[in-house]
């Protein structure tokens, strides 16, 4: 927009017409337009000789565009600068005007403070009254008083605590990699596991509100090759995986994970009781080895925990080639251990196991790779089987983590006899 002229456009007529009463009087027309603004005090007579050609063109006289002419043609830019404006306000908008439901008004007045000080290509500047008009056109009703008096008024007691829970949610999946992955419920049980009183549906609606979502379940190949000849024992579990109390159901299998410098696979040993992850290793190949260290590591684990007898436990797996060993068969045997397999290419046989990589998979691999090698896939698997048994809750142990159940577990049964 130009700036406005210091003289009035009948100052301006009244130079022209004092030019044309004194031309005769003068030897040229420039030395009367140098007189006329010498005497009404115009700072240059160059700027009374374009009023005088202006003036010359509107009458006719002289050829080119009038100032009717000038006008409309700075009408139709305006117009034309206007309606791009509009055009990039539609696409800026377009994430929540394309929804069916009504933004809501937060939503709509942020909008309106991130943008009405941004202009396109040096066009014009958006401004609150130009957004809230766009907007209103296309059905999101706003007005330019209603956006100030938003802004204007204090936040909210609810909006004071949206911004205290999403500051505490932020730093907890900043926290950890693992914490990162928990969907909307397990992150309302984590915060109020730490002390934090929060509604689940406030947790859920955050969630919503900044895009954030947990770890998404998938398929996985399949890494279970039967040994056709080899005997297998029977199944002693038909797909109940609800024991009593710990040691009673122990549960096995294996997984794989791409790496850059190769294949490597990670063996879980599964108490059912509590779903506790009591062993676990990992190898760069899937032979009966990786799947003893595995047990290795759950009876140790017992055994530092003062359970030696494992008489009356069953151990479940698949019928892979590793879990049918004659060695790993062998090794059971020797611990007291009643050996169990599923059926052939069922994997609901063996669900337990399958639902407790699957959580491996998707918590920890799949979202933080891709992965070095062996040696950062076994920290990955530390942390996780950590996190796994002392954070994460689960539904199925009324929203506990493994170790809290067992505690419980024991806790009861110490004090059975002391009611006695």
């Amino acid at each position: 927009m130009g700036r406005p002229s210091k003289y009035s456009q009948e100052f301006r007529e009244r130079a022209v017409r004092l030019v044309q009463e004194q031309r005769g009087e003068y030897p040229s027309e420039f030395e009367a337009i140098r007189s006329v603004a010498a005497k009404l005090g115009v700072g240059s007579p160059e700027t009374v000789r374009k009023w005088v050609r202006r003036s010359e063109i509107d009458a006719g006289a002289r050829p080119g565009m009038t100032t009717a002419e000038h006008e409309q043609v700075k009408a139709l830019k305006r117009e034309v600068a206007e309606l791009r404006r509009a055009n990039e306000i539609l696409k800026a908008a377009s994430k929540f005007l394309r929804g069916r439901a009504r933004p809501a008004r937060e939503m709509v007045i942020a909008f309106i403070t991130e943008h009405k000080d941004h202009r396109v290509a040096d066009g014009l500047r958006w401004g609150v009254e130009p957004l809230c008009a766009v907007l209103s056109e296309h059905g999101v009703t706003v007005s330019a008083s209603t956006y100030y008096e938003w802004v204007r008024k204090a936040p909210t007691r609810r909006q004071l605590r949206d911004q205290e829970l999403t500051e505490l949610i932020v730093a907890e999946r900043a926290g950890s990699r693992l914490v990162a992955a928990l969907g909307s419920r397990k992150m309302w049980l984590h915060l109020r596991r730490a002390g934090h009183e929060v509604a689940r549906c406030t947790v859920e609606r955050l969630y919503r509100v900044n895009g954030w979502e947990g770890a998404r379940y998938g398929k996985r190949p399949r890494t279970t090759i039967p040994d056709q000849d080899a005997a297998r024992p029977r199944d002693r579990v038909e797909r109940d995986f609800a024991p009593v109390a710990p040691n009673r159901l122990w549960v096995a299998d294996f997984t794989y994970v791409p790496t850059w410098t190769g294949m490597v696979y990670v063996a879980f040993v599964v108490d059912a009781f509590a779903r506790r992850v009591i062993g676990w290793r990992a190898a760069t190949s899937m032979k009966t080895a990786l799947v003893l260290d595995a047990l290795e590591q759950a009876i140790f684990t017992r055994a530092n925990e003062g359970v030696t007898d494992l008489s009356g436990l069953v151990s479940h797996s698949d019928a892979g080639s590793q879990y049918v060993s004659i060695a790993f068969t062998q090794r059971l045997l020797d611990a007291g251990i009643d050996p169990s397999v599923g059926s052939v290419g069922d994997a609901y046989d063996n669900a337990l196991a399958e639902s407790t990589i699957g959580s491996f998979k998707t918590e920890q691999i799949n979202r933080n790779g891709p992965w070095r090698d062996i040696n950062a896939v076994e920290v990955a698997a530390f942390e996780w089987v950590d996190f796994f048994n002392t954070i994460r809750p689960h539904e199925y142990l009324q929203d506990l983590t493994p170790l809290e159940a067992e505690k419980l577990h024991y806790d009861h049964v110490t004090a059975l006899p002391e009611a006695g």
